[in-house]
């Protein structure tokens, strides 16, 4: 008798720092978006140039009038567990979204959605309740509206994906199986396994010690120093695309940073430069605008402000701000040049940056306070204003600018109360509901165009660095690339050595 050969199963290995979570395709903390992504697909995906390409559904029509989205299903698509997606699946999945609108008021689709209807089995329509040109951009979005099957027991993830989560031990692992009902080209990898490892110094020896194969992500999944060290040992490695924005937010509506002499002084005397090459170990590009120029509506030709203590200087001077001979702080009116810098205690990289900035803000006169702060108190400050410069980043692809832009409307972000003291605040607010509504595409342009150079000019944010995702693996697998987006990993491109 002649046994069957024994094929052993081919498993990726990965790591991030917590479980994955429950996976509710429209839940928030603890799901984790990555994988989310690996079980959950959308009717449209975002691309790296910021348009869409078609996912679950094939086609789309707009109506003229910006108010109705026709969308036709992908044939032969199946969820995880054997049933069919079909047009009453991604309805019902939807209306589950529309249901809970207050947990999802963030994203202005939910609320701009008026009904669904399905004519046919294939065919998906939204009618919205006015115009809003970001749609197909929030549905490719990770969360919430993708779509799980609708039949599926209580907390069991079952998606359209090409990865399943079949096993899950806390603080140990999560296991991905392939999705044996994927519609699209099946991935070579049999599992990802995904080791809970928090710390990234435990990550590096991880992959070291060949427990991993790879390690990739934009949240520190390893450190700036260790990325460098491992690509000098021969391992392979690669930094992305710009994906969002690290910036600091300058308090527009609070003393000293009310004064635009003050915020600009603050954009020219920073050395990004310097903090790219030294903390960022030029792992991300030094950023002169909000947005980088590769998201839509974004490349408009800023000037940026360059390194300048001299303008700094001069600017401060002729505002009044005095720094006396034998003095180190300035003064205007007897008050000092004082400001707080909020971080998040917890991240290292933040408070080397915040420690750069305060030694280059200090060598012109100012008194810069550093505030370590819990990721709670941080918020707190976000939400009511208490921060002369704080700590952020931009959303990335596919929320920016669209998703970000809109979100200064809403006082619970630090991007309305660093606005709030702006003269044109009321104009600045106006124009973003208009962007948003316009069927216009020139209209959207000047409207962009307008909005970004204002705040850029109001000198309201310290662009630091576009952030990027890193990528090490071991020769033990190939075709390693990058997703589109901060939150994606495409496992299901990639395949080990020699096949």
């Amino acid at each position: 008798m002649i046994l069957p050969a024994f094929t052993q199963a081919e498993v990726l290995t990965y790591s991030w720092p917590t479980n994955a979570g429950p996976l509710d395709p429209r839940g928030y903390s603890p799901n984790q978006m990555y994988a989310q992504a690996m079980v959950y697909e959308p009717l449209v995906r975002y691309r790296a140039d910021g348009s869409v390409e078609p996912w679950l559904a094939t086609h789309w029509d707009i109506s003229p009038d910006g108010l109705i989205y026709t969308f036709t299903l992908r044939d032969g698509v199946r969820f995880s567990d054997g049933s069919v997606f079909d047009a009453d699946a991604a309805k019902t999945n939807i209306e589950a979204v529309m249901a809970n609108r207050k947990r999802h008021a963030w994203m202005e689709l939910v609320e701009t959605i008026d009904h669904v209807e399905t004519p046919d089995a294939n065919t998906l329509r939204l009618i919205l309740k006015h115009p809003y040109y970001p749609t197909l951009l929030e549905l490719a979005q990770v969360r919430p509206l993708r779509f799980a099957a609708p039949d599926a027991q209580p907390g069991r993830p079952v998606g359209t994906g090409p990865w399943q989560l079949v096993e899950s031990r806390r603080g140990e692992f999560d296991r991905f199986a392939r999705n044996p009902y994927y519609w699209g080209p099946r991935p070579v990898y049999d599992e990802v396994l995904v080791k809970v490892i928090p710390d990234p110094s435990s990550r590096a020896i991880a992959l070291e010690t060949g427990q991993l194969d790879l390690i990739q992500g934009s949240e520190g999944e390893v450190s700036a120093d260790t990325f460098e060290r491992l690509k000098g040992k021969g391992y392979h490695t690669a930094i992305s695309a710009p994906l969002a924005t690290r910036v600091i937010a300058l308090n527009s509506n609070l003393a000293p940073t009310n004064e635009l002499a003050v915020r600009q002084a603050i954009n020219w005397a920073v050395n990004k430069d310097a903090i790219v090459k030294h903390v960022l170990y030029d792992l991300e590009p030094r950023a002169d605008a909000l947005f980088s120029t590769n998201l839509p509506y974004t490349d408009i030709g800023l000037k940026p402000y360059d390194y300048s203590p001299d303008k700094a200087r001069e600017a401060l001077e002729q505002a009044g701000w005095v720094l006396k001979s034998g003095e180190k702080i300035r003064y205007k009116n007897g008050q000092p040049l004082r400001l707080e810098l909020c971080f998040y205690g917890a991240n290292a990289l933040q408070k080397s940056v915040a420690e750069v900035v305060q030694a280059n803000l200090g060598s012109l006169g100012f008194d810069v306070v550093l505030k370590g702060e819990d990721e709670g108190a941080l918020v707190e400050r976000q939400r009511d204003g208490r921060f002369g410069m704080i700590f952020a980043e931009t959303w990335g692809a596919p929320y920016d600018p669209h998703s970000f832009v809109s979100s200064m409307r809403y006082a619970g972000h630090a991007d309305y109360q660093a606005q709030k003291g702006l003269p044109m605040k009321a104009m600045i607010d106006q124009e973003i509901g208009e962007v948003l509504a316009s069927v216009d595409e020139d209209k959207r342009q000047t409207l962009y165009r307008h909005l970004l150079t204002t705040l850029h000019e109001q000198a309201v944010y310290l662009p630091i660095s576009y952030l990027t995702a890193t990528s090490v693996s071991r020769d033990s697998v190939e075709n390693v690339q990058f997703g589109s987006t901060l939150f994606d990993v495409p496992f299901e491109v990639m395949k080990p050595a020699g096949n």
